[in-house]
């Protein structure tokens, strides 16, 4: 019997702060209250002066596995994840071989059992011709299905209408979507090979991968989802003329019942379209970091609960891949490490509040997924949490990097807000003191549907 006493923590939880301890057996959390008294085989933290918060739920990763080892691996990119306070994450089926049966989603689970360090579902993918894959999916064995509504690798576009409709009205789970119209988007690069040649400016980015390609495409997607009553998680939106699309929901209960939900990612929230001028195509990703006014109006989206889950979309390249000219520069760029650091940081600077973060980064992912006894500090739960220590600030540079990419277009900048202190995976610490320690596997999550 393994056993963890939290002492002294300001615990911010479901819109509370208080003053707590908390006690942990085998993984699970027995006990809340305001003083326990240590039993005498517990591993005891006093966590005086630091937060205490539910590790965030990332609903949108891309960990380059299988496929990819030069980019990233699940081993790789969970230990950059758990680095910053990221304790369970949901993986995108982009990889190769595509997630996109049964027999690779199997694959993808046996090879994070083995080697993540934090817990782990996958997606499965859409394409134009594997709908009888979907129908036969058990809604137990995805955290949802993720179709690609722009362009994607491989054959992940899904562009066939009657095949998108279909897929709307039989997918068991939560349908995902990346929202983008492509012949829009073919159009724009064309246009814009014509002005600059193969260099295009990476500033242009916003302009090639355009509001309006978003919205065309973001607006098909919440049609087909009210036609059929699909539940649709639209992913990483990035303008503020999609934020007409979703209904409010100010409180969690609200969440609970809203159809059809919204995220948006760290990146979208703390650039904006003047940053291509100091980080080029570092910060190049699809959907594309846009004008100021359209980071704003996601910021206010946030606020407001128009956009119900912040992720990441995290998606790493290797730094010589980024160096390339226009076409050849991929899009995607390492986030898990940081991205809650960049929420601390916007809530020191006044943007958001603690609690929103908690609330977006994994109350509100829980519901959404209906996730099994994650997400919250309740008794019984699992005991995945994170300690920050607000005093302090964090500098991001090469040599404090767990990226197997190597970089990050945080290096040079100090987050202010607190740093990642603890990190703890169903009841074991996996990171301290800026280093992982050694600490059985993350656990596959399960669902209540």
């Amino acid at each position: 019997m393994t056993k963890l006493l939290i002492t002294n923590a300001t615990m911010i939880n479901e819109d509370r702060r208080q003053e707590t301890d908390v006690l942990i057996v085998n993984g699970r959390i027995e006990k809340i209250q305001r003083s326990i008294d240590a039993p005498a085989d517990a591993n005891v933290i006093d966590a005086s002066g630091k937060l205490l918060i539910p590790g965030m739920i990332d609903d949108q990763v891309h960990f380059r596995e299988p496929g990819f080892p030069h980019k990233g691996t699940i081993a790789s990119e969970s230990r950059a994840a758990v680095a910053g306070g990221i304790t369970s994450y949901m993986e995108m089926p982009n990889v190769n071989p595509q997630t996109t049966n049964q027999q690779a989603l199997d694959d993808k689970y046996a090879r994070a059992s083995a080697s993540s360090i934090a817990n782990f579902s996958f997606y499965m993918g859409a394409t134009n011709d594997n709908l009888d894959d979907i129908r036969r999916l058990n809604p137990n064995d995805a955290c949802g299905v993720k179709i690609f509504m722009g362009a994607s690798t491989g054959n992940m576009l899904v562009d066939n209408e009657e095949t998108l409709g279909k897929i709307f009205a039989e997918s068991p789970v939560l349908i995902a979507t990346h929202c983008e119209d492509t012949p829009m988007i073919k159009v724009a690069e064309d246009a814009y090979r014509a002005k600059y040649g193969d260099d295009i400016p990476a500033f242009e980015h916003a302009n090639i991968r355009s509001a309006d390609a978003c919205l065309k495409s973001s607006s098909m997607a919440v049609a087909l989802a009210k036609k059929h009553g699909t539940r649709l998680h639209v992913l990483h939106l990035t303008t503020a003329d999609e934020l007409h699309l979703f209904e409010p929901a100010p409180t969690l209960e609200a969440l609970r019942k809203k159809q059809i939900t919204a995220e948006a990612c760290v990146h979208h929230l703390f650039f904006n379209q003047n940053d291509y001028q100091q980080q080029g195509h570092l910060i190049k990703c699809n959907p594309a970091i846009k004008a100021e006014k359209h980071q704003l109006a996601l910021i206010d989206a946030v606020k407001k609960g128009i956009i119900d889950v912040i992720a990441t979309d995290h998606a790493p390249h290797t730094w010589e891949e980024k160096q390339n000219t226009y076409f050849g520069a991929p899009s995607g760029l390492p986030l898990v490490q940081h991205a809650l650091l960049s929420l601390l940081d916007m809530s020191h600077r006044g943007i958001f509040s603690l609690e929103l973060i908690v609330s977006k980064t994994s109350h509100a992912v829980a519901e959404r997924f209906q996730l099994a006894d994650r997400g919250y500090i309740r008794e019984g739960y699992f005991a995945d949490l994170v300690l920050i220590d607000p005093a302090k600030h964090f500098t991001v540079n090469k040599e404090n990097l767990f990226y197997q990419c190597g970089w990050s277009p945080f290096e040079g900048h100090t987050f202010q807000g607190g740093l990642i202190d603890t990190t703890i995976v169903n009841g074991n610490i996996v990171f301290r003191n800026n280093q992982h320690v050694a600490a059985p596997m993350g656990q596959r999550l399960t669902f209540n549907r």
